[in-house]
């Protein structure tokens, strides 16, 4: 493979540069995999990307080197990247953030090393308005997938007894993620308000294995129910995004069965999937967080647990 090539992108022209640069040493995976992963994995990860204002997170010397966050968009980026003029409560100023809506900007992001899509978990057009509430279960170690899973599935009993369906991925990293769609007028307050307290539901369910509180020092061992992502200045890693461990691991969805197979073989890996394992899983399952983006529910107006 070149070094530098130019790729034509549905008409236009991305320079692409150290195809051969080693971006996963562990494993050799390099800088043209990572490109040639998103060109093939964009079907189904483009409608996840579309119209959310995008934090890149840059790898540019491999994933053991160092990395930066970026969610202004490059002064650089070629004319047809679309951008979101974002307030920014922490910056005290306006934010003009990369829109990832269509194929060429996934490769131009991909090339500056931008292994990591990070999203909001609104559209630019009602940045108040989330389209979905968020659980992240991160396990404390010892504890890993295996124990996110248990509490994963407590998490979709709780939310189903309220009505609401709700869809996991992994996070590509040690732990699993719980997305309950929406779609309807709601606002971050209410989606706070609600995950807190199923959050610290769980906790007092199962004190021994759940915290609902962020400090390190309390979570060895144990799960934490991260509920505080729902928070219209917060990002989440996006659903097929790379994530930047010693191999080119992937936010992959997962169906419910396969959460409750991995608990009862106790085997994180079964849970673990690299980029050419989630291509195999789309041609064969399509998109499992399809419904994520589509299906309408409403919080409840009410609640008690």
């Amino acid at each position: 493979m070149p070094q530098k090539a130019e790729l034509i992108v549905e008409d236009h022209k991305i320079q692409v540069s150290n195809l051969e640069k080693i971006i996963y040493p562990k494993v050799g995976f390099t800088k043209g995999q990572v490109i040639d992963y998103y060109i093939r994995v964009a079907p189904v990860l483009l409608p996840h990307l579309k119209d959310r204002p995008l934090t890149m997170k840059r790898y540019p010397n491999g994933v053991e080197g160092e990395f930066f966050y970026e969610k202004n968009c490059p002064s650089h980026r070629p004319k047809w990247v679309q951008t979101a003029k974002v307030w920014s409560e922490g910056n005290q100023r306006i934010m003009n953030y990369c829109l990832a809506n269509d194929l060429p900007t996934l490769v131009w992001a991909a090339n500056l090393a931008d292994l990591e899509l990070h999203t909001s978990l609104s559209r630019k057009n009602n940045i108040e308005r989330p389209t979905v509430m968020v659980f992240d279960l991160d396990p404390g170690a010892p504890a890993d997938i295996v124990q996110c899973c248990q509490v994963g599935l407590w998490l979709r009993d709780l939310l189903f007894k309220m009505k609401l369906k709700s869809f996991a991925k992994t996070s590509g990293s040690k732990g699993l993620q719980v997305y309950v769609p929406l779609n309807t007028a709601v606002s971050y307050d209410e989606t706070k308000d609600l995950s807190r307290a199923l959050a610290q539901h769980l906790e007092q369910e199962h004190v021994d294995r759940v915290t609902s509180n962020m400090s390190k020092a309390v979570r060895k061992g144990k799960v934490f129910v991260d509920w505080s992502q729902n928070d219209e200045h917060k990002t989440t890693v996006c659903v097929y995004s790379l994530r930047a461990k010693e191999e080119p691991t992937v936010s992959t969805p997962v169906t419910w069965s396969e959460v409750e197979n991995c608990l009862k073989k106790k085997k994180s890996e079964l849970l673990k999937f690299r980029s050419d394992q989630v291509l195999a899983r789309v041609k064969k399952l399509g998109d499992l967080f399809e419904p994520v983006e589509e299906l309408k529910q409403k919080l409840p107006k009410k609640w008690e647990l």
